[in-house]
């Protein structure tokens, strides 16, 4: 399953990472850089790499949600396109919005990880999501809602060192890879909450 592997891949760069400040450094994703002409493996490189455990553990434990029944629904091919299509925008998006700036740099696979949890959504549209501390569950239609307006929000009014754009891009990249694959499947729904 390429989920899988995925998965391991993450978890054992990400591991080496923590104990690897220079790795972390070689990895990162720096638009003034890409920008620039250098820096492209960081497009690809940065997915593979995490600030800290927590920002992994909530990563993988996304991914493995809804990561493995898509793969079992769409296919290993789809499913790899997906990812790294994801990937890719969200990053191209992230070095669009911050090309000016040299000090800034990304990392984590929150974009990738996005595209799969949205193109879920599509796939699975009456399941519903649980998020800590809160008990309740959220349909996901309404979740993805909510999640979009709260990254559009975030990421104007930044604080932390979270890359909102990334998860902008990466949620409307699984869409997009949705419509364009499977469009009587993403038609269907969008009809059936009309």
């Amino acid at each position: 399953m390429a989920a899988l592997v995925i998965l391991i891949i993450t978890l054992v760069v990400s591991g080496i990472g923590l104990r690897s400040p220079k790795l972390i450094e070689r990895s990162v994703l720096r638009p003034y850089r890409v920008a620039r002409r250098t820096g492209y493996a960081g497009l690809l490189s940065s997915a593979f790499v995490h600030a800290n455990v927590a920002h992994l553990l909530f990563n993988l434990i996304t991914f493995y949600s809804f990561g493995f029944p898509l793969e079992r629904a769409i296919g290993s091919v789809k499913f790899v396109v997906l990812y790294f299509s994801a990937l890719l925008v969200s990053g191209i998006g992230t070095c669009v919005q911050h090309r000016n700036d040299p000090a800034y740099a990304s990392l984590g696979a929150s974009g990738a990880i996005l595209g799969v949890l949205f193109a879920a959504i599509v796939y699975f549209p009456r399941q519903s999501l649980y998020i800590l501390p809160f008990p309740v569950p959220i349909p996901a239609p309404l979740f993805a809602i909510g999640y979009l307006a709260y990254s559009w929000y975030a990421s104007r009014h930044r604080s932390g060192n979270i890359n909102h754009d990334a998860h902008i891009f990466g949620a409307l990249a699984g869409l997009a890879f949705v419509l364009v694959t499977d469009p009587d499947r993403f038609i269907s729904v969008v009809r059936s909450f009309l």
